[in-house]
């Protein structure tokens, strides 16, 4: 995800990632926190980028400098958010760049790298479907707690949406929720003048839209999401941030299970998301392979072996127990193990 020029397309894509996310007791920020080898900001951009957005922009605020360095190769803008004053405050943030725009606005949170393109586009389609006011992602899970729900009608039309917070007793059983994934048609900015901070946070909340929308008689339609993302909608804590990692470990070894790769103990295997695999490599029992490594076709990668940066010949057989392994954090070409 280079800097190149960009043609088409009518979706500008709004990520937010201005939290300070002190849930996770770090002095990295949240969003740079590496999952199965790249940050988890990282995914949810890649996630995006088949959509083919006119203009990718991210809410930044609480280190600010941080994410801009790690993603300043990326085809990025960056909108300050000086002070936190809510998700719905941080969309208006954007309002300057996009108040003239005429297509349709994706706000995705910036801690959702389980989100997946496919239902991404699940959530456009539908929109651009149903030509709705706005759409917005929804999953039904074991435990909501914590977690934004979805408000319907007698009916099955939504009607708002509550954060945890605010929730009243009857409302606290509902086990639809949102990832806060948004798509909004271009009065968004309008619409977002109504909003209020009657809330236990005192904040303007982004979840006030589907309300506010259909006060102006704008239809809200939910789609449910099909992926696993359901498992952990957002990551604000290292115990989230351990769900996430073993998700995406599993689709990553999926993937190179389903190109041809044989794994002999898939659930001891750890693949990260940045190696590569030719067709017909075979890893034995409790192999780590790990950042810009790459595997030629049929070779062998012995039980226990821990390889990062390394390139592997193709046919050639890495014993067990072999450790290459790069930690000055250099940037530099792979080597031959």
């Amino acid at each position: 995800m280079t800097r190149q020029s960009r043609s088409g397309g009518d979706v500008a894509v709004v990520v937010l990632a201005a939290g300070k996310g002190t849930r996770m007791k770090s002095r990295l920020h949240k969003l740079l926190h590496p999952v199965a080898g790249r940050p988890m900001l990282e995914y949810v951009l890649r996630a995006v980028e088949p959509l083919a957005p006119v203009r990718i922009l991210v809410v930044v605020g609480h280190g600010a400098g941080a994410v801009r360095e790690r993603f300043a190769d990326f085809d990025l803008e960056f909108v300050p958010q000086e002070q936190q004053l809510g998700t719905g405050h941080a969309l208006m943030m954007t309002r300057p760049l996009l108040e003239d725009f005429d297509g349709d606005i994706l706000v995705v949170n910036g801690d959702g790298p389980l989100v997946t393109s496919d239902t991404f586009a699940e959530l456009l389609k539908a929109h651009r479907g149903r030509r709705p006011g706005m759409t917005f992602l929804s999953y039904l899970v074991d435990d909501p707690s914590g977690l934004g729900r979805v408000i319907r009608d007698a009916e099955g039309c939504v009607l708002r949406i509550v954060e945890d917070g605010d929730l009243e007793a009857a409302e606290a059983a509902i086990r639809e929720i949102i990832p806060g994934c948004f798509l909004f048609d271009r009065r968004v900015f309008q619409v977002a003048d109504a909003f209020e901070t009657d809330n236990a946070q005192q904040e303007h909340y982004i979840t006030d839209l589907p309300g506010l929308y259909l006060e102006r008689g704008l239809g809200v339609e939910a789609v449910m999401g099909r992926d696993d993302a359901g498992r952990q909608v957002g990551v604000n804590t290292r115990a989230q941030l351990a769900v996430a990692e073993s998700v995406l470990r599993a689709r990553i070894r999926h993937r190179w299970l389903e190109a041809g790769v044989t794994m002999h103990a898939p659930e001891t295997t750890l693949i990260d998301d940045t190696v590569e695999l030719a067709a017909d490599v075979t890893l034995e029992t409790g192999v780590v392979l790990t950042g810009a490594t790459r595997v030629g076709s049929g070779a062998t990668i012995g039980a226990n072996a821990v390889l990062n940066d390394a390139e592997v010949a193709p046919g050639e057989h890495v014993p067990p127990h072999t450790v290459q392994h790069r930690d000055d954090g250099r940037p530099s070409e792979p080597d031959t193990v």
